[in-house]
């Protein structure tokens, strides 16, 4: 058996995990893309379409597919789950089968922007440096790193910190902000990754989300004389070269 469990477990990552806790139906995936359009798409489209945009860990290739759907045309995506990449390449994207750190180091081409999501908290704290110098360092100059993780200090984010057995290394946007100065970036954001207005369903969630996050703030406050402000299972994080 290997010693690091990740090797065999992303070997079959797709049909032992991926497709037995996610939907991957017409309906679930223009539902996550009208949540990009929220979330991501403000983010992005500060930049040219012929911007060079990397994902880290793309998966399926659904990131990638949403850009390319918004005229984004100079995109490329790894992933070291051979069995997802095959399904990103059914959708005629630029992707391939690599390390991440090792796919970091190789190579003078750099990104406008780098995404990562769901993809950090994969990684041992031996590995953070390594991998997130390698980020800072494959950006050109003014660009952009997005990254969405699961929330350590997140009210219900416990399915998501202990669901996948391949999560090492947990964040909270304290930490996150810590690893990201200690490799250079210095202009930092920080935004909760919870429900968006997009319909009267999605303006109701988000108004019943605040009164829940008050509540618990109202808790937090007795306790310790302050409050947090990203409370969501997961959280997003921008970082500036």
């Amino acid at each position: 058996m290997s010693a690091d469990i990740r090797e065999e477990l992303y070997r079959k990552y797709n049909s032992t995990y991926k497709v037995h806790i996610s939907d991957f139906d017409t309906k679930s995936i223009s539902k996550m893309w009208k949540w990009f359009d929220h979330k991501y798409l403000p983010l992005v489209l500060a930049y040219p379409k012929d911007s060079a945009i990397l994902e880290l860990g793309c998966g399926r290739g659904y990131m990638l597919e949403y850009l390319r759907n918004h005229g984004f045309n100079n995109l490329k995506g790894v992933d070291i789950s051979e069995e997802q990449i095959i399904i990103a390449k059914q959708k005629e994207i630029d992707v391939e089968v690599a390390d991440v750190i090792e796919y970091l180091k190789k190579g003078k081409e750099k990104f406008k922007v780098i995404i990562a999501l769901d993809f950090i908290e994969h990684f041992k704290k031996e590995e953070l440096i390594q991998l997130f110098e390698g980020i800072y360092n494959k950006l050109q100059e003014e660009g952009l790193f997005i990254l969405h993780t699961p929330n350590g200090q997140g009210i219900f984010s416990s399915n998501l910190i202990y669901g996948d057995l391949t999560h090492l290394t947990i964040f909270t946007p304290n930490s996150a902000q810590q690893i990201l100065r200690a490799v250079r970036f210095n202009e930092i954001a920080f935004y909760e990754a919870g429900p968006v207005s997009k319909n009267f369903n999605g303006f109701i969630r988000l108004f019943i989300w605040k009164i829940i996050k008050f509540g618990y703030n109202c808790i937090r406050l007795v306790e310790t004389g302050s409050m947090e402000k990203i409370l969501t299972q997961n959280f997003i994080a921008i970082a500036k070269k």
